[in-house]
């Protein structure tokens, strides 16, 4: 390659990585279809793909990294959005059962069914309320300034975790067999102290999925945190069933 072609080469990635950088300091301002724009397209730019001056080899070594385990999430996320976080909530919920029972059971005692019911939750359930609830947050509130994060934070706790964990104890106990007025009276027990303790846990999850991280990618940073809770979770849906004596 000559001198003038490197030179003329360097020129034009210049030019183009100076562009790409502008455009951060709006990206906290766009939309969530903009950023996964934005993203797939720095890659690009970063990778050097169809470039008409860039070697065979290189491209073929960006080609492998793309179909890893995380080229081949991100691809997934981005072609079946809802599909895929539901299935990646439905494996969190389950793995965080299978912890909670190992913590708790003797040894030799596992409750599969226990396990299935929390798979199917996350996958029927919680996935596709997160995929739609991220998504409407975003949309209403698009900035991820602290201020805008903390408005976020106050209405996921006032509006979101009440319901969400009012399904998700009434659900598993009327699985469990629980007649109506045991499962009011399991919320009557059980509900106040489990959004208590989750008012001292996902304040600080939700600062760092909503000020840090993509739209496309706050379900599984949420359902990452949602392991730990889980298993609190799995452990107050499996408390004994009130008396309505």
């Amino acid at each position: 390659m000559s001198g003038n072609s490197m030179r003329t080469l360097s020129h034009r990635c210049l030019l183009r990585l100076s562009s790409r950088l502008s455009d951060v300091h709006s990206l906290a301002k766009s939309s969530p279809n903009q950023q996964r724009r934005f993203y797939w397209s720095l890659q690009n730019l970063m990778s050097g793909i169809n470039h008409p001056n860039i070697p065979p080899t290189v491209n073929k070594s960006t080609s492998s990294s793309k179909v890893g385990p995380l080229g081949w999430y991100l691809s997934k996320l981005e072609s079946k959005p809802l599909i895929t976080k539901s299935v990646t909530t439905s494996l969190i919920f389950a793995a965080a059962d299978i912890t909670s029972q190992m913590m708790q059971s003797s040894a030799g005692s596992f409750d599969s069914l226990r396990t299935l019911r929390m798979g199917v939750y996350g996958l029927l359930l919680l996935g596709p309320s997160q995929h739609f609830w991220f998504n409407f947050l975003s949309k209403h509130l698009p900035k991820r300034d602290v201020l805008t994060t903390l408005k976020k934070i106050l209405v996921g706790q006032a509006l979101f975790g009440p319901p969400s964990t009012s399904v998700f104890l009434s659900y598993n106990a009327a699985l469990q067999g629980e007649s109506g007025d045991e499962i009011a009276a399991r919320l009557k027990r059980d509900l106040i102290p489990t959004l208590m303790n989750g008012a001292m846990y996902w304040p600080f999850c939700d600062f760092v999925t909503f000020r840090f991280t993509l739209v496309h990618l706050q379900p599984l940073m949420n359902s990452s945190c949602a392991y730990l809770w889980t298993i609190y979770l799995t452990y107050m849906a499996s408390l004994k069933i009130v008396s309505v004596d």
